[in-house]
């Protein structure tokens, strides 16, 4: 075997899910903000010879982006369960004393064209924040899309 030569084949961005709390609720034709990054602490001080240096280390907490998805709209929102998420918090708001039963945790889950789990991406206390639709035009042929975004306040890749 050589080193640096693929011995599988690589993650196809083509089969993706969105699970909220262990049910898949919706097919996905893009993500992204699957970013997972920690917060760096920076101080300065006076090194060897008076020069003054910058320290970097470990910060108090990782930092987590909202995450942007987009799929193909619905034929009817009143029976989907995004979309009735989504009304519930604007309806209502994000109420203090319910934080657990608005938020919710779910994954962003990858397949391989065998329909086997190839990756899987866990998000915590989430919400939808926003839901838009394309632009409308008569003079397309492409689906209707919507774009999704979810607050999310951790987010760690577990495959």
């Amino acid at each position: 075997m050589v080193d640096g030569l693929f011995t599988n084949d690589p993650i196809v961005a083509q089969n993706f899910f969105l699970e909220i709390d262990g049910e898949v609720i919706s097919t996905l034709i893009s993500v992204s903000g699957l970013d997972i990054e920690v917060s760096v602490s920076r101080s300065k001080q006076s090194g060897s010879g008076g020069v003054l240096q910058e320290v970097k280390g470990l910060g108090s907490a990782t930092q987590t982006s909202d995450l942007q998805l987009s799929r193909v709209a619905p034929l009817d929102s009143t029976s989907d369960k995004l979309w009735n998420w989504f009304n519930e918090i604007r309806g209502t708001g994000l109420v203090a004393t319910d934080r657990a039963g608005q938020r919710k945790n779910g994954s962003i889950v990858l397949y391989d064209t065998a329909r086997n789990e190839v990756a899987r991406f866990n998000f915590f206390n989430s919400w939808p924040s926003k839901i838009s639709t394309d632009q409308l035009s008569v003079e397309s042929t492409d689906v209707v899309k919507e774009s999704i975004t979810l607050v999310i306040e951790r987010l760690e890749r577990v495959k």
